[in-house]
């Protein structure tokens, strides 16, 4: 996913561009481009669903572009047994085994497209888990073929308090609001984010999907790679990651996330 130019953060910051959030949603309009945040350092914000308790993410007190996280094994195949090592890291980790084959089919692809990016399932899994709890935020769970049931939509985008008002973009075909833009999906992106990055995971010919896992990973794959270059660096990862929601805490969230998940995964593949 190209660059951006750089929205408006909510409350006022520098400007920067980025990617969705369920909890507390901000948004920026600009030049026709619309990218959602979540708004970790918000007071107001509703408490994020809680972590299944079998495991648990250390918080880690990392100074941006200080480090990167633990490097995940590289996943080595589309196959059944990408599906058997899913499985594995599964029980290590409690992300569902559907989410973790939608992160690792994005590294493959990636890998192709951007090798140079060296993109991990790891720093998916840690922008999943943030954003949409890996698709279960509201009680939504994944099927077989990726989809969300219920899907995931945000709060409206009507300018109530510590939200900013951004007008319908797509005649609520994407998040059902003909008045007011919202989120939508796993990654949490924009109905004109969506529109302009989305992309297609399977070669069927379908229009790209913000509720499948496996469209919203691809597409956010493609984002953070495009905004930070190479996320093996701790320039490149950070870069990413901020473009993503431009909150130091929400960097250290999504940090914390893929360290543990690719220490949990260690030895399986």
């Amino acid at each position: 996913m190209p660059a951006l130019p750089p929205p408006y953060d909510v409350p006022p910051a520098a400007p920067r561009r980025r990617l969705g959030g369920l909890i507390l949603l901000v948004a920026a309009l600009v030049a026709g481009v619309v990218v959602v945040v979540i708004g970790l350092d918000r007071p107001d914000r509703p408490p994020a669903p809680a972590l299944p308790p079998e495991f648990e993410v250390p918080e880690l007190n990392v100074s941006p572009g200080a480090a990167v996280p633990t490097v995940a094994a590289a996943v080595s195949t589309r196959s059944a047994a990408l599906t058997a090592w899913a499985d594995r890291v599964s029980v290590k980790t409690a992300i569902p085994a559907r989410s973790i084959v939608a992160y690792a089919e994005a590294e493959l692809s990636l890998r192709v497209s951007d090798p140079a990016c060296n993109m991990t399932w790891a720093t998916l899994a840690g922008v999943g888990r943030v954003e949409s709890h890996h698709g279960r935020y509201g009680g939504s769970r994944i099927g077989a073929d990726g989809t969300l049931a219920p899907p995931i939509i945000g709060i409206p985008l009507d300018g109530s308090p510590g939200v900013l008002a951004i007008p319908d973009t797509d005649g609520g075909r994407l998040d059902g609001d003909a008045q007011w833009d919202r989120a939508v999906g796993a990654m949490q992106f924009l109905p004109a984010t969506w529109e302009r990055w989305g992309e297609r995971a399977g070669n069927d010919g379908a229009a790209p999907d913000p509720q499948d896992i496996d469209d919203a990973a691809l597409s956010a794959a493609g984002y953070l790679c495009a905004s930070g270059g190479d996320m093996s660096s701790a320039a490149g990862w950070w870069e990413a990651v901020l473009t993503y929601n431009e909150s130091v805490k929400y960097g250290r969230n999504v940090f914390s996330g893929a360290d543990a998940y690719a220490r949990a995964a260690a030895g399986l593949s």
